[in-house]
């Protein structure tokens, strides 16, 4: 009669990765080709901006249009007008970056840099607040190179409308690919462990 430990120990869940300590190949398969797709984007920053503006245009006429559909099936409702005019908006600002999709990643990018430096200006202000404590240089440090990005980006504008936000989405890939990668392998190592502490508890 087999060991009741023996037979229920292996189908038990990691409690940290769960299932993905068995399945974690797809996981690292995952990451592997968002490293790939992100080191390509890297040589080809214009094409992967104009994909993901015109992306981002269709999504707002998409979301646009089931908002407009919404609206007509809230009769009587008071704030219908304010709900089909915001509708009627993203439409017509995903129209207008499908037609000029350099137009809107320029304009992307100069607000893009804007959000940069107040982020950057708003972790160098809670650096100096929190100076009395361990670890503020480093959030003072982040502030610094978040606003040094923002300006650079602005003394390049318009031409690093062409390319700063393919850059960023190819940079996201890669780390995102990474991350994926270094999870998938934990959980590889997880599942070992697992698996020989099951053994020896077997034997």
């Amino acid at each position: 009669m087999p060991n009741d430990l023996e037979t229920l120990t292996p189908s038990a869940p990691h409690p940290l990765f769960g299932e993905l300590s068995r399945n974690w190949g797809w996981l690292l398969a995952f990451g592997v080709l968002s490293i790939i797709l992100g080191t390509i984007g890297l040589g080809m920053t214009f094409g992967l901006t104009l994909a993901s503006v015109l992306f981002f245009g269709v999504l707002l006429v998409v979301g646009g249009t089931f908002q407009l559909v919404e609206a007509f099936k809230c009769r009587g409702w008071k704030g219908i007008l304010w709900h089909a005019l915001i509708a009627l908006l993203y439409v017509a600002a995903g129209l207008l970056i499908a037609v000029n999709p350099v137009l809107a990643s320029a304009t992307l990018t100069l607000a893009l840099a804007g959000v940069l430096i107040a982020v950057g200006l708003t972790r160098v202000i809670l650096a100096i607040q929190h100076r009395a404590q361990t670890g503020w240089v480093w959030l003072l440090l982040a502030g610094l190179i978040s606003i040094a990005l923002g300006a650079m980006i602005i003394a390049k504008w318009p031409a690093s409308g062409l390319w700063v936000i393919g850059l960023f989405v190819a940079i996201e890939l890669i780390f995102n690919g990474w991350s994926y990668l270094f999870v998938a392998l934990a959980a590889r190592r997880a599942g070992k462990l697992e698996r020989e502490d099951t053994s020896g508890i077997a034997a």
